[in-house]
């Protein structure tokens, strides 16, 4: 491991009681007969949990369809793996030589059960107020920034009907590179929109996964440039 616990502590502000537990949250059953994922069938319990309360309490007059559809674009694992990368729990990742070699770092699937193994672990150390501060504290902003009229509707279909709006050409989707063994490799997908001059660049288990994660990118360039002209 490239880190110390200590700092992934620090970067989700939370300090655990018991250690091993936080150990446990990062073990893939690659590594360990005891591993994670226990404490990520917990953790999603949990995060569903959490995120429908906050958005309950964000959105006080959306009914309970849009409420349910916000909730699915937030409890997914492009959205956990996009925090687990920020948060680089990659780097903290106990996994078997295999698995390290054919990219289980970078793996979005891995990366955002094992975010969920985390809640799970809070969970077990001291209660659901802490956990529940825990995922407040990393999904209150994406709740903040969401347009209940888009949110749900993935990335590519966003940026189709965009384009679309202006009569301008759509994205072109190319890949780049693959990497990692047959079975488990990791796509690279860079997403070009010339008429935007954008460029961006996406990574998954799959190239639709990928292709999504580009567009994603791609989607939030154009959001930020219209946020400054």
């Amino acid at each position: 491991m490239a880190n110390s616990f200590a700092s992934l502590e620090k970067s989700i502000c939370y300090v655990f009681r018991q250690p091993s537990l936080l150990k446990l949250a990062l073990t893939h059953r690659s590594y360990s007969a005891q591993h994670n994922e226990r404490l990520e069938f917990l953790g999603d319990s949990l995060l569903n949990c959490v995120v429908a309360s906050l958005l309950y309490q964000h959105f006080t007059s959306k009914p309970e369809g849009t409420l349910s559809r916000l909730r699915s674009t937030l409890v997914c694992q492009d959205t956990l793996h996009e925090i687990a990368s920020r948060l680089d729990i990659g780097s903290y990742l106990l996994l078997g030589e295999g698995e390290i070699k054919s990219g289980g770092r970078q793996r979005p699937s891995i990366l955002a059960d094992a975010l969920e193994s985390i809640f799970g672990a809070i969970f077990q150390d001291s209660g659901f107020d802490s956990c529940y501060q825990v995922i407040s504290r990393l999904f209150q902003p994406l709740i903040a920034g969401m347009d209940p009229l888009s949110a749900g509707k993935d990335a590519k279909t966003l940026l189709q009907e965009y384009l679309q709006g202006r009569r301008l050409p759509l994205p072109e989707y190319h890949l780049v590179s693959t990497s990692g063994q047959a079975h488990a490799q990791i796509f690279h997908v860079d997403c070009l929109i010339p008429a935007l001059a954008v460029k961006s660049h996406g990574t998954g288990n799959s190239r639709r996964v990928a292709e999504q994660a580009a567009a994603r990118m791609a989607w939030q360039q154009i959001e930020q440039e219209a946020r400054h002209t």
